[in-house]
């Protein structure tokens, strides 16, 4: 992906990424972590995820706004490191929803108990993969060499300022 900036990788792996990791910090202090599917961004610096708001989880973003939303694919990994805001917007709600979701939600964007994590990242810190077969080749070359897998001065991931 030579042609590719950083924050169009960025944005990449993030749409090929079906269900994200969510993690926030719980009412004792732990790191929790829960999948959950992004349904829209139009710049990584900004996702959106539905959610139910009687939620342990919705409860402790609202005490301690501080997350961290993670991406995989066969591209690569992204990790968002920004602040989350409860929403109760019916508009973007409503906007946001999709048959997909009432497979997972009561109800549809009108039930009140339904409602919106937004999530504004700060930064994103991202490793592009080498493809399967590169992989392979590290991997085994990082086994049965003193060489480690991959260098770590190549411009294969770095952290961009959202």
């Amino acid at each position: 992906m030579a042609d590719t900036t950083p924050r169009d990788l960025i944005a990449e792996i993030m749409k090929e990424t079906r269900i994200a990791t969510l993690t926030y910090v719980d009412d004792a202090g732990r790191l929790v972590s829960t999948p959950m599917g992004t349904q829209d961004f139009e710049d990584p610096s900004t996702v959106w995820f539905i959610t139910e708001l009687d939620t342990d989880k919705v409860a402790a973003i609202r005490q301690r706004p501080a997350v961290n939303v993670a991406y995989a694919s066969d591209t690569g990994w992204v990790s968002l490191a920004g602040n989350a805001v409860i929403s109760e917007d019916r508009a973007k709600l409503e906007e946001l929803w999709d048959p997909s979701v009432s497979a997972w939600m009561k109800g549809d964007a009108q039930t009140p108990n339904n409602g919106l994590i937004e999530v504004t990242a700060d930064t994103a810190e991202y490793w592009e993969s080498p493809g399967k077969a590169a992989l392979l080749v590290q991997l085994v070359k990082g086994l049965v060499t003193d060489d480690k897998a991959q260098d770590e001065d190549d411009d294969s991931s770095g952290v961009v300022t959202l």
